[in-house]
Formats: structure tokens, sequence, C-alpha cells
């Protein structure tokens, strides 16, 4: 691990992380990258190089953020996936595992080899001539007040039928917890190879979630009376007021890396993260439903000092 990567969060305040890192690295002499655009967020010690290169000269990155930090950090990674270790700075947070606090000690485990990779799945997609990747999922959203996304669907070539609805949503096992699952799809184990096509509020035509296997090629086709629609990548608008083309999607596997550090546990935390979402309630009164030796856990860290 000669040199890390930082990912940052485009909006959040993230210097106190990254004195933390930076103190890390000068420790042992690791070298610390950004892209040229987050120079002035970071201290004068972190190099900056084009966006394209960190990715590439780094051994690992370091996701600072919350899943849709750790998913930009997926996709700048794809081409030569390297390990991307997440800390949270997010709200819900399926994909980070390690929280600010437990930075250091994570931090000595990444450099000793400590931890084991959970692998990825892409959706890899050709939107009407230019390539892109979605590690949770590719979306076709209609804009508000212009009418429905109109869309055929062709598996392998063959064409199934049509969709009519506010969203099309195609993900991965991963993203089965996100976008899909809120437009009422099924939830995916991260273990299984599938993709879920999704319409949220159907009015005609497929109203259901479709589960296909990762060999089928699937094409959607706006259809000429469709409204505009936005192409939304991992929730990153792509394409803009689409009127007509076309979206090809294959399954890619092992296309990105995650650090996991104690795997079970970060199990056992997303499903209480996961059994919560359906529940209407605050914050705060969420929080009184945790276990009470998670509740202190919780209070004790947010009561210690920065480092």
């Amino acid at each position: 691990m000669a040199g890390l990567g930082l990912v940052l969060h485009p909006t959040r305040d993230v210097s106190e992380v990254v004195a933390i890192i930076e103190r890390w690295a000068a420790r042992y002499r690791k070298t610390l990258m950004v892209r040229a655009e987050d120079a002035h967020r970071v201290p004068s010690s972190v190099e900056p190089v084009p966006a394209e290169e960190v990715a590439t000269r780094a051994d690992a990155l370091i996701s600072i953020g919350g899943d849709g930090t750790m998913l930009g950090a997926l996709r700048s990674a794809v081409r030569d996936p390297k390990p991307v270790l997440g800390v949270h700075l997010g709200r819900v947070g399926f994909l980070v595992e390690v929280e600010p606090p437990d930075l250091p000690e994570a931090l000595s485990r990444l450099l000793s080899k400590d931890f084991t990779v959970e692998s990825h799945a892409c959706l890899a997609c050709d939107v009407c001539g230019d390539d892109v990747v979605a590690f949770n999922d590719i979306a076709l959203v209609r804009q508000p007040g212009s009418g429905f996304v109109t869309a055929t669907l062709a598996v392998d070539g063959q064409r199934y039928g049509y969709y009519r609805c506010d969203a099309l949503v195609v993900s991965t096992p991963t993203g089965s917890t996100a976008y899909s699952y809120a437009a009422g799809g099924p939830l995916v184990s991260p273990a299984a190879d599938a993709v879920v096509v999704t319409p949220s509020a159907p009015m005609a035509g497929i109203s259901r979630s479709l589960v296909l296997s990762p060999q089928e090629r699937i094409r959607l086709e706006l259809e000429p009376n469709s409204a505009a629609v936005a192409v939304e990548m991992d929730g990153v608008i792509f394409k803009d007021a689409a009127t007509e083309g076309w979206v090809d999607i294959s399954y890619r596997r092992d296309a990105g890396l995650v650090v996991r550090f104690d795997p079970l546990r970060y199990q056992e935390r997303n499903q209480l993260k996961l059994s919560l979402l359906d529940l209407p309630f605050l914050p705060d009164q969420l929080r009184e439903l945790l276990p009470e030796e998670l509740r202190r856990e919780r209070n004790r860290r947010e009561l210690e000092p920065p480092c």
C-alpha cells in the first residue's frame, strides 16, 4: 500500500477524516492522492492528480462520505479494480463500514493486509453509444409534468413487452436495496448473480419486477410517444431530457472490490438498518429502537473528542 487515493463527498466537510489519514500517511511514509478538482479541500501534502489517474496510480482507494461516494469510487476504478475502504459520513450507508473514530485502527489493518475483499458486480451499459457502468442501478426517469416513461423491453434480442411508468429501474443485487426496493422491487441476496428490472408507479404494460440471469442481455428502447426522460446511473444524471434512444445492459462480475474488516458485523448492521427503513420514525426515534448495548456504544463515540 504505497499510495492511497482519496475520494471525497462532493459537499460535506471531510477535513477531520482527511486529517486522520494525513497523520497516518506521514507516520508510515505513504503517498496520498486526490483528484485535482478537490485539491483545495485537502492539505498541501496530498498530491493532486488528474481525476482519471487517481484509481490507476493508487494501490487502494479511501471513500469519505456515504454510499454515493463509495459508488463513485468503485466506478472510477472499474477498468482496474482496486480495494475501496469506505469511511462513513452519510446517513444510512449500506456499503460503507468504517466510522471515523475507527479509522486509525482500520488504516493499520489495511497496511498489514488484515482484511477481506468483497467482490461487487456492475451493470455495463451502452447508452446510445456511450459506455457507462453502474454498481447499484441504471434508471430511466420521467421529468415532472412531462408524461410517462414508455419503453419496450427486449432480452437477448427477443421483445417481451413494454412499460409505461414514472421510472424504470434496472439494478444489481447490491442495488436491490436502493431505488428498486423503493419502487417495490424484491430484495436480492448479495451472494446471488441476478439483474432486476422494476417499474415505478406503472400505469400500463409490464407492472411487476422481472428477475433475469446475468447471462441475459437487456435492451430498453424509448417508444415515440414516451415523455422526455433522464438517464441516471447510481443516482447521477448521465443524460437529461432524452426523447429517443436505447440502453443495452449486461452484467459484469468482479467489477469492484470493497474492503471488509468484519463481514459478519457488517451484515448484522445492514439487516438492522434495512428492518428500520419501513418504520415511519424520525432518526431520534429510531435510535431508541436499537439494543441498549448499541445505544451506549453510539453515545460513547459521539462524546469522544476528535483525534
